[in-house]
């Protein structure tokens, strides 16, 4: 399907990947009344991690902004599913959690959750910008560098 949305992805040079399947009991988003909430997207790109290790540690800001902007790649994905394939049915991203697996003493996590953030905006425009939360933990699932999830407001 093609619209306003697929229109500004070709343009970025963007192809969204496959949406994951789910690894266990959960599903990979779920729509309320007007709502999606995407489930936690880590950094796969052909069925492969790409990025691992701890920022601050091993992994640098800059492949945490990498990580994060492809996780939030892999939620637009899902949020296509949701909307039957047309993303121009996205009418805002309203919220976006981003976590970062992070080394003792990191507290860059607004740097790197700048990776999903600037990549919605770029795709949604105005209606790319959202609340936010970029959280540090210890340890993700796979050794991931991050995971970020994406409620987003649809017609």
């Amino acid at each position: 399907m093609s619209g306003k949305i697929e229109a500004r992805l070709a343009e970025l040079g963007i192809t969204l990947p496959v949406p994951a399947v789910p690894v266990a009991n959960y599903v990979p988003y779920a729509v309320t009344g007007n709502l999606v909430y995407t489930s936690g997207q880590v950094p796969v790109a052909d069925g492969a991690v790409v990025w691992k290790g701890k920022v601050g540690g091993e992994r640098s800001i800059e492949d945490g902004a990498a990580a994060a902007r492809l996780c939030a790649l892999n939620c637009i994905a899902q949020l296509k599913a949701a909307c039957g394939g047309d993303l121009d049915r996205v009418k805002r991203i309203v919220k976006v959690v981003i976590f970062v697996s992070s080394a003792a003493g990191f507290n860059g996590q607004p740097q790197v959750g700048n990776g999903a953030s600037d990549v919605l905006v770029d795709i949604f425009g105005d209606a790319g910008k959202h609340a936010r939360s970029a959280v540090g933990v210890n340890e993700l699932p796979l050794d991931v560098t991050t995971e970020v999830e994406i409620v987003a407001e649809i017609a």
